[in-house]
């Protein structure tokens, strides 16, 4: 058999898979510093985390309560929503396509709607479809095309991530940028901003790993019968694969910035325009 599509980025499959992830974690809330919680006590959050705290390679440390990385905030309750609204977030990059946004829609109360950044596109993920010579994908063919897919959405989501840039430059914050699950398209965009204000690499790939912990896949609305059917159909430790925040994925991206000419520093200039004006201009704002 060839292993279904995912209709968009693992948006709407999770649910159809007979079991939840083996490191799902149910415990409270991280506390990553006095005062902060690097998971946001939200009730229908998904995966929505906070970026600061981090240490920079000069010493510095990234400003709580600016930054945010979510999944898909479909199922935030009206408290949750009261709580966003206190801490001011002002702009959100919502990074999922037209099918996505419209199976899980974020439902801002009337008023209190952030500026709300999105491109209407329909994702094409047939890079990660998997056919097995015995008519069974395993899961280290699953890894393999995931870790050959990852850097690939970089390119896909160049004009996306320059834009939630832009914001950033142009003080349009907080700000929080998501997907579905919050740890794809999402955990890159969280690689690009930490690495972009000096996080070190192990910090990064750390944060990107976290999704492991706080990704819920009890929040994620079935796309349809059809598709939990194909679904059911693939094996467990496959379904593990897709699900999860595996170091390798992020790594292969990070990799990719590091063959460019002039490594990290010579991507961010060349293909998200940040010169070194624009990364101290961040620094600046965005750490203390």
């Amino acid at each position: 058999m060839v292993a279904p599509r995912l209709p968009g980025l693992l948006a709407a499959l999770i649910l159809a898979a007979p079991i939840a992830p083996a490191f799902a974690d149910q415990s409270p809330p991280q506390m990553a510093a006095a005062g902060h919680l690097r998971v946001l006590p939200l009730a229908g959050g998904q995966n929505f985390r906070d970026l600061g705290g981090y240490q920079t390679i000069n010493g510095r440390t990234v400003r709580w309560s600016i930054l945010f990385r979510s999944g898909s905030m479909h199922f935030l309750t009206p408290d949750d929503y009261a709580y966003l609204d206190r801490l001011g977030i002002r702009t959100v990059c919502d990074f999922r396509d037209v099918r996505e946004r419209r199976l899980e829609p974020a439902q801002w109360p009337d008023g209190k709607a952030p500026r709300m950044l999105f491109d209407d596109y329909v994702l094409d993920s047939s890079g990660i479809g998997l056919a097995a010579a015995n008519g069974e994908p395993t899961a280290a063919q699953a890894r393999a095309a995931f870790i050959h897919f990852y850097p690939q959405l970089l390119a896909t989501f160049n004009g996306q991530y320059r834009r939630m840039f832009g914001e950033l430059l142009a003080g349009r914050v907080p700000l929080a940028f998501n997907c579905t699950a919050g740890k794809d398209r999402t955990g890159i965009a969280a690689a690009l901003v930490l690495t972009a204000l000096g996080v070190p690499r192990a910090t990064v790939i750390e944060d990107y790993a976290l999704s492991n912990r706080y990704f819920d896949p009890a929040k994620v609305v079935r796309s349809n019968e059809a598709s939990a059917t194909d679904w059911s159909k693939v094996p467990p430790d496959v379904i593990k694969v897709y699900m999860a925040a595996d170091p390798g994925y992020i790594e292969a991206v990070l990799a990719l910035m590091d063959a460019h000419k002039d490594g990290v520093d010579g991507y961010l200039r060349d293909e998200l325009g940040l010169t070194t004006a624009k990364r101290r201009l961040l620094e600046a704002r965005y750490t203390r």
